[in-house]
């Protein structure tokens, strides 16, 4: 089996995400097992490894999320383009577009230059005009990888002041981390990060007929939309694990760059109902049955599942429960290790660390 360290993997960090799976995962189930022609689905696809690593098989894939920063960044790693192109683009958007709106306020004072900020703006308004073409949207998907994260030492790879990558700073807290450390932001040459990053990001890839859609996999709609007779073969996915509810507060920057508001919501919108595990886990249940209705009666679902070690509740009775009396058969559960297994994002910025809860694999085919 070809492995995917030999091909061109770059893009698939383009943009850090918090929750995220190996590449390994999906790659290692379809490249011994799929066929040329089969098709991919991920109804959770988060930062679109599923998606990218179809694609690195030439395989069509399509992702669903409830997130408008997930689906940025999954469309990201879809689209085909070049480096030039995408420079060009960007000099042409802060040239020739105005932005509207610049947040104003302590925590922008702090976060970024008024120069970096005012680029930055630059560039969301012209998104949020227009984002359809392939340069626009790896341009997005660079900004939103660099918008924030640590100094470096060398040259800049981000336009903030000194913060996290993976998910965006509390307000409060950063304003208070800063001027303590007395961080003052730096001016950031937004074309020279760009360039930098288009050129490593953006190699040569298969061109396959993958897309991302924004919407919530509960709703039977979101998946009518699409030819029938062109039914997935494959589902891969990793769903929220029950409790875990902050997708969109942790990513409020990122999120503020997509349309968002310039502060953090705390709501829960568009979100698998987290009060109860049996609520949860029925949750999930209709996303079963909603795609096993665009499947192949071959089709294979595949899920990663964990828990939260402050939930009590076992992750491998929830996701047993949600496939119950379902269109799916189970025929495989086993241990994928745990998150401490690999480098744990959560252990750089838990005050006392955790220990995580053993994660699931498990398998099933259609009734």
């Amino acid at each position: 089996m070809i492995s995917p360290e030999k091909l061109p993997i770059a893009l698939n960090g383009i943009c850090p995400y918090f929750t995220m799976f190996p590449l390994d995962f999906p790659f290692g189930i379809l490249a011994p097992r799929a066929s040329p022609t089969d098709r991919v689905l991920d109804p959770f696809c988060g930062r679109g490894t599923t998606n990218f690593a179809a694609r690195l098989l030439g395989l069509g894939s399509l992702g669903v999320d409830s997130s408008p920063v997930a689906t940025a960044i999954t469309a990201s790693k879809l689209v085909n383009t070049t480096t030039e192109a995408i420079i060009s683009e960007a000099m042409t958007i802060l040239n020739d577009n105005n932005p509207d709106l610049i947040p104003e306020g302590e925590f922008w004072h702090w976060a970024y230059h008024p120069d970096t900020l005012r680029s930055l703006c630059h560039f969301r308004a012209a998104f949020l005009n227009d984002c359809s073409t392939p340069e626009r949207i790896a341009l997005r998907g660079i900004i939103l990888g660099a918008l924030h994260g640590p100094k470096q030492k060398t040259f800049p790879s981000y336009f903030s002041n000194q913060c996290p990558r993976t998910y965006a700073p509390k307000p409060t807290y950063a304003i208070r981390f800063w001027q303590s450390h007395s961080l003052s932001p730096e001016p950031i040459d937004a074309i020279n990060i760009i360039k930098r990053k288009a050129s490593h990001y953006f190699s040569p890839l298969p061109i396959v007929s993958g897309s991302v859609q924004l919407s919530d996999s509960r709703e039977p709609s979101t998946f009518k939309i699409h030819d029938q007779n062109e039914k997935f073969n494959w589902v891969i996915t990793s769903p929220p694990y029950y409790g875990m509810r902050t997708y969109i507060p942790d990513q409020w920057l990122r999120n503020w760059f997509v349309g968002g508001p310039d502060v953090v919501d705390y709501s829960i919108k568009n979100q698998l109902t987290h009060a109860h595990p049996d609520d949860f886990a029925s949750d999930l249940h209709q996303v079963w049955q909603n795609v096993a209705a665009v499947c192949s009666t071959t089709a294979q679902l595949i899920i990663r599942f964990g828990g939260l070690p402050d939930r009590k509740a076992n992750p491998k009775d929830i996701i047993q429960q949600s496939l119950k009396d379902c269109d799916w058969h189970v025929t495989t559960i086993k241990t994928a290790g745990t998150a401490s297994d690999g480098k744990r994002q959560a252990d750089s910025f838990l005050k006392k660390r955790t220990n995580p809860l053993v994660e699931y694999d498990l398998w099933a085919h259609r009734h």
